[in-house]
């Protein structure tokens, strides 16, 4: 098939996709529906699980899309491609495949980063407990400066010097930190964790429990979009810098891609909270070696796009022309129409999943 026959425009068509392509390679599919809210036009939001191969073996490969909502666009496809690409007539002994669709589905379906609540679901996995949730003062002191009234270009020169000035006075690094980490302050604002552990955040610790409890080791792979260079995929490994489970990820995807990489040329972000984390808790004595993988766009332009889809989901009564039109330009963000960037990242998500099942094969 070419590239383009992977491709959805809306939640409703990818799930459709993947669920098809789930039943037609013969997985074991489970659904998790969303009981708390429905899509933009009434459709059932759910989290669609497809099992693969040996469910009791001991190795096992997971791969989740969706997390961000947008990003569910790039990151469906690669797990359609990948399951009809005939890989899963070459699976090898002793190993599993767990595909999650759609993390995030009322993002998905919604267009948008965030859940139902506006919250980042990749902040969203915190240790909960007595402890104080992460504070971020310099997100705090900029919060309220940094809400786009209108969306004129004037409005938009305004929060770039704000950020301008943050930047002269603390540097690039502590810039790209406080706006990247996380916040749990602001529910309205950006990279928002959430008070509490979101729907999408038990049902990825069910789905683990039910699908992986008999698995010692566990190969992860998280879709996303936005850093790194146009086109070209970007691995944020968070196994701990220098571990054998580091090690690992760049035997299976190249060191040079793996270890040392910087995001926008910039220090990684001390992030709180990410699905990453999450899921290696929930797999209690398993070990996990992966990534969060990205698929890079607009590069440091990515910070417009974020504050357009903020910007847009406290609209109530813009025109319908203005609001399709300037969705599309953020979608086009997360997910470009251009089909060069489509067609390479596909493949590109095709050959990273079968490096880490091969991996996981031979751990």
């Amino acid at each position: 098939m070419e590239y383009f026959s992977y491709y959805a425009p809306t939640y409703a068509r990818a799930r459709q996709k993947f669920l098809k392509a789930a039943h037609r390679t013969g997985a074991r599919v489970f659904s998790h529906v969303h009981d708390r809210c429905r899509g933009p036009d009434g459709e059932e939001l759910a989290i669609d699980v497809a099992c693969f191969g040996d469910r009791s073996a001991s190795r096992q490969l997971l791969v989740i899309s969706g997390t961000h909502g947008q990003e569910g666009f790039s990151g469906s496809p690669v797990q359609v491609a990948w399951m009809t690409s005939g890989a899963l007539t070459r699976l090898p002994k002793d190993v599993g495949v767990v595909m999650v669709h759609a993390l995030n589905p009322y993002g998905f379906a919604n267009f948008s980063r965030t859940n139902e609540n506006n919250v980042d679901l990749n902040r969203n996995f915190l240790v909960r407990g007595s402890s104080a949730l992460p504070a971020n003062p310099s997100y705090d002191l900029l919060h309220e400066h940094l809400l786009v009234r209108n969306w004129t270009e004037a409005e938009l020169e305004r929060i770039e010097g704000v950020l301008a000035k943050f930047r002269t006075e603390h540097g690039v690094d502590a810039l790209f930190d406080t706006m990247a980490r996380g916040q749990y302050a602001h529910q309205n604002g950006l990279m928002y964790g959430g008070k509490e552990r979101e729907w999408s955040n038990l049902t990825l610790e069910k789905i683990v429990k039910e699908t992986l409890s008999d698995a010692e080791k566990v190969a992860f792979i998280d879709w996303h979009t936005g850093i790194g260079e146009y086109g070209k995929s970007f691995f944020l490994c968070f196994n701990e810098h220098g571990s054998p489970l580091f090690d690992r990820a760049c035997e299976w995807w190249g060191r040079e891609n793996v270890d040392g990489v910087r995001p926008h040329g910039m220090a990684r972000p001390n992030y709180t909270g990410l699905v990453f984390n999450g899921v290696q808790r929930f797999l209690g004595e398993a070990q996990m070696c992966g990534a969060v993988i990205e698929f890079g766009t607009r590069g440091l332009g990515m910070g417009r796009a974020l504050r357009l889809d903020q910007w847009l989901r406290r609209q109530t009564d813009i025109d319908r022309d203005a609001k399709d039109t300037l969705t599309a330009d953020m979608m086009d963000a997360f997910c470009p129409l251009d089909g060069v960037w489509r067609r390479d990242t596909l493949w590109e998500g095709v050959k990273i999943t079968e490096q880490a099942l091969q991996g996981v094969a031979a751990w």
